[in-house]
């Protein structure tokens, strides 16, 4: 689910640069909540990562 509104959220970035121009407030605000969902996915994409090493005893912090 999150890897589509990715998917998409890229897609409106393109159309928003190709119709408005890169540096359009349409683009910027595109382009930054792009940003804002690849970091919730990083985010997330790290805690499953901790709590998986949490549960093999592996976790250093």
């Amino acid at each position: 689910m999150m890897n589509n509104k990715i998917e998409a959220k890229r897609l409106a970035l393109f159309e928003a640069a190709e119709k408005f121009g890169i540096n359009s407030k349409e683009a910027i605000q595109c382009s930054q909540e792009l940003d804002n969902l690849l970091n919730q996915r990083m985010q997330k994409d790290e805690n499953c990562v901790i709590h998986a090493e949490e549960r093999k005893g592996r976790h250093t912090s």
